[in-house]
């Protein structure tokens, strides 16, 4: 059975785009690195009003953030200069390090026609010796990406290393993030080699052990024994795990294994020390409580 089963909560990013938040959850704050998951969508908006849900510009420290779409589109603005659309099946990978701020806009107003807008953002903390490294930003289009498809399971592969395939994409430590796609009575098991595994399921119904498990949950295995999965209805998982990195202490959008670094962000964000995009400085989210 699974250690934990988490049920997402709904949270709303304001103006109605509506997420499940997964990560962090109160018995299970991390999955190893993977210390946020946020799935968005799928949302759709009349076209004239999509605009009012962008992200306004915002900072980061101490976790890599890992953007990837299963429909829609959305670009991407930093504070290294960097300006990226992002597309399904794309990652985009940022890592903040000692500090970054970026936004998230939807610049196409045919983003939010059916199926509209549905996002999978994940956080993944850095070890201790990378908390503080310098920011940078990569994308990587989907067909870099390794796929495989066998009896009726389709996957991809979005970092890390799983069921003898290898992502081109940087990380910091020991991970896997894979996206798979199950028909209708296929199984899929769980990747082995990590002290800690899970599976979202983003869309459809599965099964394990004689339990069922539906949309917006997610299953924590342990390092110990197969985890075998099979979907009842055709189904969508996303796969993620890898070694923990020990506590990590997270308030707003910081990361850190030490709470006053997360004082002193606050205080740089606040007195705008962390810069804002150049090419989307005109406005920010300020710090909670800040009424500016």
């Amino acid at each position: 059975m699974p250690d934990v089963v988490i049920d997402a909560r709904q949270a709303d990013l304001g103006h109605g785009l509506a997420v499940r938040r997964v990560l962090p959850f109160a018995r299970r704050r991390m999955v190893g690195p993977f210390i946020f998951l946020d799935h968005a969508g799928p949302v759709t908006f009349e076209p004239t009003v999509g605009r009012k849900a962008d992200v306004r510009p915002h900072p980061h420290i101490g976790l890599s953030t890992v953007s990837y779409l299963l429909s829609g589109a959305i670009t991407h603005r930093d504070s290294l200069g960097v300006e990226q659309v992002i597309r399904p099946g794309d990652v985009n990978w940022m890592t903040a390090g000692r500090g970054i701020s970026h936004s998230e806009r939807f610049e196409d107003p045919s983003v939010f026609v059916e199926p509209g807008i549905e996002l999978l953002q994940s956080w993944v903390a850095l070890p201790e010796a990378d908390e503080e490294t310098e920011p940078a930003f990569d994308h990587y289009p989907a067909r870099v990406l390794p796929e495989a498809r066998d009896a009726g399971v389709w996957m991809r592969l979005i970092a890390g290393e799983a069921y003898g395939m290898r992502s081109p994409v940087k990380t910091h430590s020991p991970l896997f993030c894979l996206h798979s796609t199950l028909d209708a009575g296929a199984r899929i098991e769980m990747p082995r080699g990590h002290a800690e595994r899970a599976a979202y399921v983003v869309a459809g119904r599965v099964g394990h052990e004689g339990s069922d498990y539906r949309t917006g949950q997610m299953l924590v295995f342990g390092a110990s024994g197969a985890a075998q999965i099979e979907a009842r209805d055709a189904s969508t998982l996303m796969l993620l795990g890898g070694e923990p990195l020990g506590e990590r202490h997270i308030w707003w959008n910081f990361v850190s294994s030490r709470r006053e670094r997360i004082e002193q962000a606050s205080a740089d964000w606040k007195a705008g020390r962390i810069p804002l995009p150049p090419n989307d400085a005109g406005e920010f989210i300020p710090l909670p409580g800040d009424r500016r």
